[in-house]
């Protein structure tokens, strides 16, 4: 299998990663209380918002920082010092020292995407990015995490114990042997000695793997995925995607399973199985109101024949009404008993792969 590498690097590891979701902002105005003035690396920040939201994160961030805190702008360059914060309903890349936001597909229904910033510094800084899995739902920065180490980066995960939402580091474990499992109070601590160490060369990567981080950071700056060609990537399979119903290809990182639609959208089999049972729950929702709505109808049938004095007609129609009221009846009990499932592995909590920080 063909690889590549490179030289070994002075440079140090001074490229910080951070994705949080459920939880976050507690989290991160916490960690920027702690970080010290002179911290010697940029910060890169994914919270998960609404895309319709004001983001405040950077404004409460500053409040309580020593640090500079602020939103990404595209095109600026990257200082060390800086936190730069996702904007909503956009992507945050970084890409050779400067900073990328991008209007590029969802992935697992997020954008902005913690896997897509994790991928874009795993790529562009390779062992000096340090990746930090916080609190939240679901595993969005599973997949990102994954490339962060198998480019030679460092892996941080927040103890699950010591979450506020612990799927997403649970799940972040259950993939990636992190190399460092801290409570949030050690973070601080953790960060300063990571930035003061030198960072290792690249490990050998197959380049199958490199040339697929570089087509997935493509099409997350919002290049045709479909032109690019990401439905030749993995085994297409009967799937199709929740967002716009393209046709769904498995890519395989590690034990790790996603799937990308040919306009773009990814998901992990957690994120597809949420939307795949929440559109489930739309469609009976949608049945349950048509055998109501027939109910109506019927009923307002059997009264206008029972005007008119067509008595058997009138009562052909009610019986017809009575009969969808009762499936309308069975429909809703059916919705009462559906799950929204996932792959979400939360429920148990892996032991640590890793020699928490400090211990």
């Amino acid at each position: 299998m063909a690889t590549t590498t490179k030289k070994a690097s002075h440079q140090r590891r001074d490229i910080v990663v951070i994705g949080a979701s459920s939880g976050g902002v507690a989290a991160l105005l916490e960690l920027a209380r702690t970080l010290p003035a002179n911290f010697p690396a940029p910060i890169f920040v994914v919270q998960h918002v609404a895309p319709y939201a004001d983001s405040l994160l950077p404004q409460l961030m500053n409040q309580v920082s020593a640090l500079t805190v602020k939103h990404a702008h595209n095109g600026e360059k990257v200082e060390a010092g800086n936190i730069y914060v996702a904007r909503p309903n956009h992507h945050l890349l970084v890409e050779n020292d400067t900073v990328l936001v991008t209007n590029g597909p969802k992935e697992n229904r997020f954008r902005p995407s913690i896997d897509a910033l994790f991928r874009s510094a795993a790529y562009s800084y390779g062992p000096r990015t340090i990746g930090v899995v916080l609190t939240g739902y679901l595993d969005d920065g599973t997949s990102g995490l994954w490339s962060i180490q198998r480019l030679g980066g460092l892996t941080v995960v927040q103890d699950p114990h010591d979450a506020m939402s612990p799927a997403m580091p649970v799940n972040a474990l259950e993939f990636v042997q992190a190399d460092h499992i801290v409570p949030l109070a050690e973070l601080t601590a953790l960060l300063v000695q990571l930035t003061a160490e030198h960072a290792p060369s690249k490990p050998q990567t197959a380049k199958a793997d490199l040339e697929q981080i570089d087509l997935e950071l493509r099409i997350a700056k919002n290049e045709n995925a479909f032109e690019l060609g990401i439905i030749e990537q993995g085994e297409l399979t009967p799937f199709t995607c929740p967002d716009c119903h393209g046709a769904l290809t498995k890519l395989i990182e590690g034990k790790l399973i996603r799937f990308r639609c040919h306009t773009g959208h990814a998901y992990t089999i957690s994120a597809l199985l949420s939307e795949v049972t929440e559109s489930v729950e739309s469609m009976q929702y949608q049945a349950m109101r048509g055998l109501e709505e027939s109910k109506m109808l019927l009923e307002g049938l059997g009264d206008y024949f029972a005007k008119e004095g067509r008595q058997k007609a009138a009562d052909t129609f009610r019986a017809k009404a009575q009969k969808t009221g009762r499936q309308a009846i069975l429909m809703r009990e059916l919705i009462s008993h559906h799950d929204i499932v996932s792959g979400d592995v939360a429920p148990r909590y892996p032991k640590p792969k890793a020699k928490p920080f400090g211990h």
